[in-house]
């Protein structure tokens, strides 16, 4: 156990455990804060995995075209990942939440009694959550959408959901891009800089 592990919160089993997840609508840059906190957890002797976005990898319809079973697909794998990363790795940072992936549903079909208890239940399995502020229109990359008002839309559901699931969200700050880590970091009482070495104490 790294000197930075005791200032993780503990599981049921005793263990070191931490998932935090960045959520926002897409085109809004989770993916790269997931891999520049990522870095910076592991700077901290971290055990860190990362549950990437795994709508890439529906075999169905996604973006405006998306259906029922694509987004169930979607977010019953998005919590399967998380399980299996929570049990080997100390921290599990998230590309998305099912907060989020929710929200894509609710867009083409309307919030579902049969799956809203388990979003409202698994959603306070975070320890944090980041809202990622939109900034600018998408841009495609082969699988997003690009459509600035389908943006906007998702953003929307997910703030809708936020407020009536009584879900607590940290907001970064749209001004201060540059340091939306440092704020991840701050915000969830982790050091933004690994411990110095004392190199002479280590010699006596």
């Amino acid at each position: 156990m790294s000197a930075s592990s005791i200032l993780l919160p503990v599981d049921a089993f005793g263990r070191p455990r931490l998932k935090v997840a960045f959520v926002g609508t897409h085109g809004v840059g989770k993916t790269t804060l997931c891999f520049d906190l990522a870095a910076q957890l592991k700077r901290l002797d971290l055990g860190v995995d990362i549950v990437k976005e795994v709508a890439r990898r529906c075999p169905l319809p996604i973006n405006e075209d998306t259906t029922f079973d694509a987004q169930a697909w979607i977010l019953h794998t998005q919590i399967a990942e998380e399980i299996e990363a929570a049990s080997h790795y100390e921290v599990v940072v998230c590309d998305r939440s099912v907060l989020d992936n929710y929200a894509y549903l609710v867009a083409r079909v309307g919030r579902r009694s049969e799956l809203e208890p388990l979003v409202r239940e698994w959603v306070r399995g975070y320890h944090s959550l980041f809202k990622v502020p939109v900034l600018s229109a998408p841009a495609f990359d082969g699988k997003r959408a690009v459509s600035p008002s389908f943006q906007l839309e998702i953003d929307g559901i997910i703030d809708d959901l936020v407020r009536d699931l009584g879900v607590t969200v940290y907001h970064l700050d749209p001004m201060d891009r540059e340091q939306w880590t440092t704020q991840a970091l701050l915000q969830l009482g982790l050091p933004t800089q690994p411990p110095q070495i004392d190199l002479f104490a280590a010699r006596e």
